[in-house]
């Protein structure tokens, strides 16, 4: 059985493009097409999304109304995470060759 693997995914800068917090309910989100096509392939192939955001929780249901109207695929949202780095940590299985925590850093707003 092939396991699947999981993305965490920032949302401002890495899937649409950067906006302030006080302009998200005055400014259309703009969709980086290639961070789209990107998740729309690894969901297509059954990995799991977890969208990260540092967005305040009472910003919740309007990027979950973002994120519909622009067809981003996604199976959880982390919303009110820190704006400091983020770092991944996992184990490695002795037995079994390669990294098990893989980061990808991308420019703002350039996309995947």
């Amino acid at each position: 059985m092939e396991k699947k693997e999981t993305y965490f995914v920032d949302v401002d800068g890495t899937i649409f493009k950067y906006r302030k917090f006080e302009t998200y309910q005055t400014s259309k989100a703009e969709i980086i097409p290639s961070t789209l096509e990107y998740l729309k392939a690894k969901a297509t192939e059954g990995h799991m999304i977890i969208l990260t955001t540092a967005r305040p929780e009472w910003l919740r249901e309007h990027t979950i109304k973002e994120l519909k109207e622009n067809g981003v695929p996604w199976s959880r949202l982390e919303m009110g995470i820190e704006r400091g780095p983020r770092y991944l940590i996992n184990d490695m299985d002795p037995n079994k060759p390669g990294e098990r925590a893989i980061a990808i850093n991308t420019i703002r707003d350039n996309g995947i």
